[in-house]
């Protein structure tokens, strides 16, 4: 987007549609800080900055969503969503390791609990757009172009909706308004998982029908393409083959995979892994990315997450579980007795993506070398800033961005894009798709490569280049491995939370407790003990879906039905 255009969507962002008093006296005044609804539909720029401004949506105004972002997840906030998992946990807690211990509660969901009333008011404000559209004027081409790009947000709120409770309520185009009648069950009727995800991916085929392919100009950057809409498509089609939904089938996940790769425009960056992550991205691998500018930046991660010998905040850390999920560079697992792996050099020889992604004890950052070890470290309790210190002795680098400040950042940090879909997704979900239906060396129809050659893709990235996946492993071995690569190369990007859920492993990886590394120095050697970072770590059937809040299951009249368990 070009400069003005940004000024005027960042002015607009806090906008709400009023309608006018029908009594005329002299209370009835014209408000300074809204726009109408006549002036957002007599304009076709007031109009078309409404619309950019879903992708942003507006902040929930109440206790339970301080600090709630306003785009789609949670993406740079104080606690990342990969504080729910066995990815990190929040050193400063932040309403996460109740969730962590298995105590989350319809009354008591913390950052969980503003998926509900953030998207459907999302979806409610997509469907007064696609109401009036028709009086706006403007193009017929340019109404298509909004229309489609309208579904495809209102299927990214449904879809944010489907995989953290199930089946949903499904509102079609209608816009529900304060004199509805709330009584009426019909309104807050949930569908089964079939019937709502069958709608979003309708939704979606006529979104991706009238999105461009690309965005050529900076003033449509960040804004949905066909590419886009069909990424989405292939997710969403993945979690319905997976166990825990078990609605949809794998071919039909591997053909919404091959639909993104064959429009070949993505491809797997050759620019260096950790240069996806920072502010001066823009890379044929990002299919879809919320991005900031000085106006409206997001949580500065270098302070917020960096260590506290650097003044940083510690923030979001790095569990043992997932240092240890990284192979050696060979490609061979730590607990193969033939990798290599040495407990007492546990950073040495690693995937490269460790070392893009985390913080550990020797890690150059800045001027230094990083120090959590005991006595002395600098990053350790024994440094400055000590309450800032990691619980786990790790502290996260994948988003970090070495050239900005960490003292002073709120003038200019905060600029790294938030990717909602890259290429490397699209190709683990078609290796995993493709592997589940016909194993790991066949070709699916229609598609150009194998499984095993997708995942290779990926492994030989500039900068990781881990070795090849052989030819000739068993459907499981296959499925193991892809598991992992999920793990390595999405990490903290949103997906582990959601993988393991709709896998149905979470009883076994949320079980287990967050470990820790605390580390001894003597001398010129280190000892490494493990250690539990965060105790009674708990996951119970129920948690596969979240509860829906309370005070909204008593807004609908009691007739909203709860998810079990809850």
């Amino acid at each position: 987007m070009n400069t003005i255009y940004k000024t005027k969507l960042v002015a607009l962002a806090a906008l709400v549609l009023t309608t006018a008093a029908c009594k005329k006296d002299f209370l009835d005044v014209t408000p300074t800080d809204k726009v109408s609804d006549t002036a957002v539909l007599s304009d076709s720029v007031l109009f078309e900055a409404f619309v950019v401004n879903r992708y942003l949506g507006v902040r929930l105004i109440d206790k339970e969503a301080e600090g709630t972002p306003p785009g789609f997840g949670r993406g740079f906030e104080y606690a990342m969503w990969s504080s729910l998992s066995d990815e990190s946990i929040y050193n400063n807690d932040d309403n996460t390791w109740f969730i962590q211990r298995g105590q989350l509660l319809p009354e008591n969901t913390g950052i969980a609990g503003t998926f509900w009333k953030r998207s459907y008011r999302s979806i409610r404000e997509c469907n007064y757009a696609l109401t009036h559209i028709s009086e706006v004027p403007m193009s017929e081409a340019h109404k298509n172009l909004l229309v489609a790009e309208l579904k495809f947000i209102r299927a990214f709120r449904y879809h944010d909706l489907i995989r953290n409770y199930g089946g949903i309520v499904l509102l079609g185009d209608k816009v529900v308004e304060l004199t509805d009648d709330f009584s009426d069950p019909s309104l807050f009727k949930r569908e089964d998982l079939a019937t709502s995800l069958a709608y979003v991916l309708s939704q979606l085929d006529e979104a991706a029908a009238g999105l461009p392919e690309n965005n050529s100009n900076s003033w449509l950057r960040g804004r949905a393409t066909r590419g886009a809409a069909l990424a989405l498509k292939s997710r969403l089609t993945l979690y319905a083959a997976s166990p825990l939904y078990n609605v949809g089938t794998w071919e039909a996940a591997v053909q919404a995979a091959n639909a993104v790769i064959a429009l070949n425009r993505y491809t797997i960056s050759q620019n260096g892994y950790r240069a996806l992550f920072r502010k001066t991205s823009d890379d044929n691998e990002i299919i879809f990315a919320r991005y900031y500018s000085v106006g409206a930046r997001h949580v500065p991660m270098e302070i917020a997450n960096g260590p506290n010998g650097y003044d940083g905040w510690g923030g979001n850390v790095p569990l043992q579980n997932l240092v240890d999920a990284y192979r050696m560079a060979n490609g061979k697992s730590i607990s193969d007795p033939t990798s290599g792996y040495d407990p007492q050099n546990p950073y040495i020889g690693r995937d490269p993506r460790f070392y893009q992604t985390i913080f550990y004890n020797g890690a150059g950052y800045r001027d230094r070398n990083v120090e959590t070890f005991r006595p002395g470290g600098r990053d350790s309790q024994d440094g400055p800033s000590n309450w800032n210190t990691s619980k786990t002795g790790y502290y996260l680098r994948k988003f970090i961005d070495e050239d900005m400040p960490i003292n002073n950042p709120w003038n200019i940090a905060g600029l790294q894009p938030w990717i909602y879909f890259r290429y490397a997704e699209i190709l683990l979900n078609f290796a995993e798709a493709a592997n589940e239906l016909s194993g790991p060396d066949a070709i699916p129809a229609g598609a150009s490569f194998s499984a095993r050659e997708a995942l290779n893709q990926i492994r030989s990235r500039t900068g990781v280049e881990m070795p090849a996946v052989p030819a000739g492993l068993s459907q499981e071995a296959f499925r193991e491995l892809v598991r992992n690569e999920r793990q390595i190369e999405l990490a903290f990007e949103e997906h582990r939370f959601y993988d393991v859920r709709r896998w149905k492993i979470a009883e076994q990886t949320e079980n287990v407790p967050a470990y820790g590394i605390e580390i001894t120095k003597n001398g010129s050697t280190f000892n490494y003990t493990r250690k539990i970072a965060l105790d009674g770590r708990s996951f119970a059937a129920k948690h596969y879906w979240l509860p829906i809040p309370r005070e909204e299951i008593q807004a609908s009249n009691n007739t909203l039905q709860q998810n079990p368990g809850y």
